[in-house]
């Protein structure tokens, strides 16, 4: 096991790039199944999850290789195997997106029950739903063993604007029979991401970006290149660590639209974000507080489906929440354990009430100390090495092979702006 060792009180500054986004790498490397060619990616972010995901390809059948620090190569054209390994297909969440592109070329696909963040319950109800819809029959016997003779094209209508059930769906569908439209659809960036990749190999999608996507099934996809988009939550958390320690940070290759909704919350907590074309400066020496709403009310951070804030920063907008003046409710809508990691920042010295599991009042500027603490997921790690930044005194942080599963290499980064952060061995 390894831990980070954090001297914290340090203004950050200087340049990080952002890595590319791991939620849209994912469902992009899972699509390159259906592809009847070598697909190569870059901007693929070097993290556990996405390496796992290319170890499974691998197990697969398919000729899958890092062929540079951030590019792979898939070849799937050799795969014959419709049934993923059980222990790496619950390493990740990400697995169940296999069940898809694997339906879709064979027909038929076993997927294990799949592993990820302990954040709440995260149903798979939705996938199956729209996997029955499209003609496939689903037999649960300790793993999801899905068959169908052919499939069809459907108007469904999603129960929840679930994302990995969106993308499931929409890779199904773009080798189905016929035409799908698949309503009440997820469209964060990363399934943005998805329908450009597929569209760039042949499939025909429509409505990219809103909640009703209508998909043509083609016979077969091409084989070809794509950029994986920037992540955006990287984005995000960098700012509010450079924010937090009052440091000048310009994090580059940003897409701005990916923003939209993050830098009017971030403005409620008095962070200001200087944005450009494809970067994001986040000025030195800022004093953070809380604009209030009229009337002087408390004001309130909610997460939710695009785009609405995204509930993987919640975590981020509760630490950068202790270090403003005033006072703001959080309200983590999407799941009920995302906000049990505060207990964390309150033995640091923060103010905070746990109001119930989805909600939290915090009051700042708070003075944080050191502490010795644990990462239950990957973007409360990420939270907890923002709070170690803030903090007086060494704090040291376990598990954070959490972290490492959605941040590349993000001692080096942090070091590179001059934080004192160090990995060790327990």
């Amino acid at each position: 096991m390894q831990s980070f060792v954090i001297e914290g009180g340090r203004p950050l500054s200087g340049t990080v790039r952002a890595a590319g986004n791991k939620n849209g790498a994912l469902p992009i490397l899972a699509a390159t199944v259906m592809a009847s060619g070598p697909v190569v990616l870059s901007n693929v972010p070097r993290i556990r999850d996405v390496e796992t995901m290319v170890e499974i390809l691998a197990g697969l059948g398919a000729d899958a290789a890092w062929t540079g620090p951030n590019e792979v190569r898939v070849d799937a054209t050799s795969v014959t195997k419709t049934e993923l390994d059980p222990v790496l297909g619950r390493e990740i969440r990400a697995s169940f997106l296999l069940a898809g592109p694997l339906l879709a070329r064979f027909g038929r696909a076993t997927v294990p029950p799949p592993g990820g963040d302990v954040i709440g319950r995260r149903r798979l109800d939705t996938h199956i739903h729209a996997f029955m819809e499209l003609g496939v029959e689903v037999v649960l016997n300790g793993a999801y063993d899905l068959r169908t003779d052919g499939l069809r094209g459907k108007r469904m209508f999603l129960d929840e604007a679930s994302v990995m059930a969106t993308e499931n769906a929409v890779m199904a569908a773009v080798l189905a029979e016929g035409e799908t439209i698949v309503g009440h659809a997820a469209c964060e960036p990363h399934i943005q991401d998805l329908c450009h990749f597929l569209v760039s190999l042949g499939a025909q999608i429509e409505g990219i970006g809103s909640n009703i996507v209508r998909i043509t099934g083609v016979p077969e996809l091409r084989g070809g290149e794509h950029r994986i988009r920037p992540e955006h939550v990287e984005v995000a958390s960098f700012a509010a660590l450079a924010a937090t320690t009052g440091g000048d940070v310009t994090i580059e290759d940003v897409e701005p639209d990916d923003l939209i909704s993050i830098v009017p919350a971030f403005r409620k907590l008095g962070i200001t974000l200087e944005v450009g074309e494809t970067s994001v400066r986040v000025p030195p020496g800022q004093e953070l507080h809380v604009v209030d709403d009229l009337g002087d009310q408390i004001p309130k951070i909610e997460s939710g489906i695009w785009p609405a804030f995204p509930a993987d920063l919640t975590s981020i907008a509760v630490v950068a929440a202790t270090q403003a003046r005033g006072t703001v409710l959080v309200f983590e809508k999407m799941f009920e354990s995302r906000l049990f990691f505060v207990d964390k920042l309150v033995s640091m010295g923060a103010r905070i009430i746990l109001c119930d599991p989805h909600r939290v009042v915090v009051t700042g500027p708070a003075r944080l100390y050191g502490q010795r603490l644990e990462s239950p997921d990957i973007r409360a790690g990420m939270a907890m090495v923002i709070a170690a930044l803030c903090a007086e005194g060494e704090s040291s942080i376990g598990n954070i092979g959490q972290i490492d599963r959605g941040y590349e290499r993000i001692d080096e980064r942090l070091h590179a702006l001059g934080a004192s952060i160090e990995r060790t061995e327990l």
